[in-house]
């Protein structure tokens, strides 16, 4: 009798940790876009266009390149705060260095609050442009704290800086505890040195769309947006998509849509 009512009593705790560890699982729309500091490809700076298009395709969070922070190009604007009010997410910014009188970077958009952030300063030639990885981390309604790290590498034809930057990343991140999104425009096409640095840790999802072209937005020739991931047991790709919106930006926009399980 003992032994049915242990069996019984295993039986219900292993049910009920499996349907905990299911109610667990957090779905996140993630979005790469290259914002080309507010400019548009008609260079006429349309705020309201950037955000529509964000607005437009819903994501959780947004990993946004070539910000600008209150430059003269940019109109003194603080770029995003602007685009976190147009579009009702939380914002932050990371600068890579001062320019125009202001500044410019990385900036990450949430639905959800940040928990922390830390602005990762990559190496780079004393003649190249400064760069950086804005790493933040929220946490989910169910439970689950996630990185999502926006960065963008340099852009020269020489690879120097870009496989310092991908190295640095790999030694600041590789190893970290928490589940992990590493998205942006990394410079870098398939195959090549910096993509394998950063593999050694961080896998692309094995999609079809995945390698796409995403540069230029006018018929796109070669993929240097990304989105990668650590810990690929702990994710599932349910859609990965490249939406070329010539105007917006000279980038094409990549989106994912992820299942996260602890």
């Amino acid at each position: 009798m003992k032994s049915r009512i242990l069996k019984l009593l295993l039986f219900v705790f292993v049910g009920i940790t499996s349907f905990s560890s299911l109610a667990q699982a957090d779905t996140l729309r993630v979005m790469s876009f290259n914002i080309l500091h507010g400019a548009t490809t008609k260079n006429d700076f349309n705020l309201d266009t950037i955000a529509g298009v964000i607005n437009y395709y819903q994501p959780d969070l947004v990993a946004m390149q070539e910000v600008d922070f209150r430059t003269n190009r940019a109109k003194n604007y603080d770029l995003p705060t602007e685009l976190g009010m147009r579009t009702k997410m939380a914002s932050l910014f990371a600068r890579a260095m001062y320019y125009d009188g202001g500044e410019y970077g990385e900036a990450v958009l949430s639905k959800f609050s940040f928990i922390g952030s830390e602005n990762i300063g990559l190496p780079h030639l004393p003649d190249s442009e400064p760069r950086a990885a804005l790493a933040t981390r929220i946490k989910t309604k169910n439970g689950n704290t996630i990185q999502f790290v926006g960065t963008h590498l340099d852009h020269l034809k020489d690879e120097t800086d870009r496989v310092m930057q991908a190295k640095a990343i790999v030694d600041h991140l590789g190893d970290t505890e928490y589940p992990t999104l590493l998205v942006g425009d990394l410079n870098a096409v398939p195959n090549s040195t910096p993509i394998t640095l950063i593999s050694e840790k961080f896998s692309k999802p094995r999609h079809p769309n995945a390698w796409k072209g995403t540069f230029p937005a006018t018929g796109p020739s070669i993929c240097i947006d990304h989105i990668m991931y650590n810990k690929p047991e702990k994710w599932q790709v349910l859609d990965y998509e490249v939406f070329c919106e010539n105007y917006a930006s000279d980038h094409c926009i990549v989106i994912a849509t992820l299942v996260f399980t602890p």
